[in-house]
C-alpha cells in the first residue's frame, strides 16, 4: 500500500514542500496520536543529523504532547535503535525523523508500534484518514508531558553487543568505520571500541548538512580507499538512519548486501541455525539465487522494501532476508533491519572462521548488473508505457535467457529505477541505457 502521504517507509520528502513542513507534522502527531495511543501513553522520538531535525522535532513534540501522550527525546539514533528502545522502554509507539540515504535537503517521519516493528498498512490508512482534521489540544490537566533521554542510547549500544555470541569479541581487528555523517556517528565506534576493535571512523562529524554527502553506505569509495590505506582488516559503511550496512574486505572491494546474506545464511545452515528461507527481492542478484540453490537453501524474492521482505519471512517463518542495498534483517537478532547489527554478525563468522571477508565473499559469483535511476517530475508504472515495454523486450531478446530486467518506480524518492543483469557486462550496460533513454522520454510524455 501506498497512501497519500505514507509511502513505503513512512512520509519522506523535500523540507519545506508538502508534505514536509512543520504545520503537516502537527497534525501528523495529532493523527497518529488519535491512532496508536488513543487513551494517552508514551512515544520515544528519535533522529538523524539533518539540520531540519531540529524543527521536526519539536513539531511532533508539541502534537504529542497537546493529544496528551508523554514524549521522550532520544536525540540523534539510529532507525532501529529507536525501534529497540520503543520496545525497550514501554511505549506505546515509536517514531524516527531522517529520510534515511536521501541528501539532507530532505527529511522524513516514520512510525514503530509498540513492539518496534513498523506500522501495518490498515493503521498508516487510519492515521491518514485523520490529517485533514484539526490538531486536538486537550485541557491542561490531560496534557503529556517531554523529557529529554539522551542518556539512554547506551541501552541500544550494549543491546548491539549481546548479539554476537557470548564471550567473541573482536580484539586484533582494526575496523573502519563510516557512519555517513548520520545517525550512527556516536554509537557505532563505541559498539566495535567496546567490543575490542581499534576504531578508525571517518563519516562522523555531521553538521546537519554533510549527511551521506560523499560518503556512507550510498558512496563507499573514501572508505574503499581508506581500508586499505590504514590497513584495516574491513570496513564498514551505514546510511544516514543506520539501518543499512555495505562492507569492505582488505584490498578495499566492496561487499555489498547480497554477499553479506550469503555469509550470513551459510554460516547459520552450517551451524543448523537457519530458519525457513531466505528472502531476497525482485533486485537481488542472479548469483545470489544460484549459489543458495547449490548449498539447497531455499530462496524467495519479495518487492522491494524491507517491509515486503518482512511479511514474507514472517509469513514464511524464514529469520534473515534482506536487500542489495545492504538492508539486512537477522528477524533472530531484532525486529527490523539494523545496519550495525548485520555488521556485527558478518564480523562475528569472521571470527568463528577465521576467514577474512573477501574469502568468505568469493563463494557467491556476482552476475553483472547495471542499476540507473531515471529522475522524474511524476511517478508512473514504467511498463504500462508501450515505449517501454518494447524497449525492454528488445534488451531481454538479447540474453536468451540468461539475464533479468526490473523496472520498478522508487517508493522513497521522485525516480523509476531501471535494474538490468545478465551474463555480458556489455550487453547489461547497453541494454540498461537504452532502456532509460526510453524512461526518460516517456516521462517527458515524448
Amino acid at each position: 500500500m501506498t497512501g497519500k502521504y505514507f509511502g513505503t517507509d513512512g512520509v519522506r520528502g523535500r523540507v519545506g514542500r508538502s508534505p514536509m513542513t512543520v504545520d503537516f507534522a502537527l497534525r501528523l502527531a495529532s493523527a497518529a496520536a488519535r491512532v496508536l495511543a488513543p487513551a494517552g501513553g508514551r512515544v520515544v522520538i528519535g533522529k538523524d543529523t539533518r539540520v531540519s531535525g531540529y524543527m521536526f522535532e519539536s513539531a511532533l513534540e508539541a502534537g504529542f504532547v497537546a493529544a496528551g501522550v508523554d514524549v521522550m527525546l532520544i536525540g540523534p539514533l539510529p532507525t532501529p535503535g529507536v525501534a529497540y528502545m520503543t520496545q525497550r522502554l514501554g511505549c506505546s509507539f515509536g517514531v524516527v525523523i531522517s529520510a534515511s540515504h536521501n541528501p539532507y535537503e530532505d527529511n522524513g517521519i516514520k512510525f514503530f508500534d509498540a513492539m518496534g516493528s513498523k506500522l501495518s498498512d490498515e493503521l498508516e490508512q487510519r492515521i491518514e484518514r485523520l490529517l485533514d482534521g484539526p490538531v486536538v489540544t486537550q485541557e491542561s490537566q490531560h496534557l503529556g508531558r517531554a523529557t529529554r533521554i539522551d542518556e539512554r542510547r547506551t541501552q541500544y549500544q550494549e543491546f548491539c553487543a549481546s548479539t554476537i555470541p557470548a564471550g567473541a569479541d573482536l580484539k586484533g581487528y582494526k575496523i573502519v568505520i563510516d557512519c555517513a555523517n548520520g545517525a550512527g556517528y556516536k554509537v557505532a565506534p563505541r559498539v566495535l571500541a567496546d567490543l575490542g576493535a581499534e576504531i578508525v571512523p571517518i563519516g562522523c562529524s555531521p553538521n546537519g548538512r554533510n549527511i551521506n554527502d560523499g560518503c556512507g553506505s550510498m558512496a563507499p569509495e573514501l572508505l574503499q580507499l581508506t581500508v586499505p590505506g590504514v590497513r584495516a582488516q574491513v570496513g564498514l559503511a551505514l546510511d544516514g538512519d543506520g539501518d543499512r550496512v555495505v562492507m569492505v574486505d582488505a584490498l578495499g572491494r566492496s561487499v555489498d548486501g547480497d554477499q553479506l546474506l550469503y555469509i550470513l545464511a551459510t554460516a547459520r545452515q552450517s551451524a543448523g541455525d537457519l530458519k525457513g528461507p531466505v528472502v531476497g527481492t525482485v533486485m537481488s542478484n542472479l548469483g545470489l539465487e544460484h549459489a543458495f540453490a547449490q548449498r539447497g537453501i531455499e530462496f524467495r524474492r519479495a518487492q522491494v522494501g524491507d517491509r515486503y521482505v518482512l511479511a514474507m519471512l514472517n509469513e514464511a517463518g524464514g529469520t534473515l532476508g534482506g536487500e542489495t542495498s545492504g538492508h539486512i534483517l537477522c528477524l533472530d537478532k531484532t525486529t527490523t533491519g539494523d545496519g550495525l547489527i548485520s555488521a556485527l554478525q558478518v564480523l562475528a563468522v569472521m571470527r568463528q572462521t577465521g576467514a577474512g571477508l573477501a574469502e568468505l565473499a568469493a563463494a557467491m559469483p556476482k552476475y553483472p548488473q547495471v542499476l540507473l535511476n531515471v529522475r522524474v517530475e511524476r511517478k508512473f508504472d514504467p511498463m504500462a508505457e508501450p515505449s517501454v515495454q518494447k524497449a525492454a523486450a528488445l534488451v531481454e531478446r538479447r540474453f536468451n535467457g540468461r539475464g533479468r530486467i526490473v523496472l520498478r518506480a522508487s517508493g522513497t524518492e521522485p525516480v523509476i529505477r531501471v535494474m538490468v543483469e545478465g551474463y555480458d557486462a556489455a550487453l547489461v550496460k547497453n541494454g540498461a541505457r537504452e532502456i532509460a533513454a526510453v524512461v526518460e522520454a516517456a516521462a517527458r510524455g515524448q
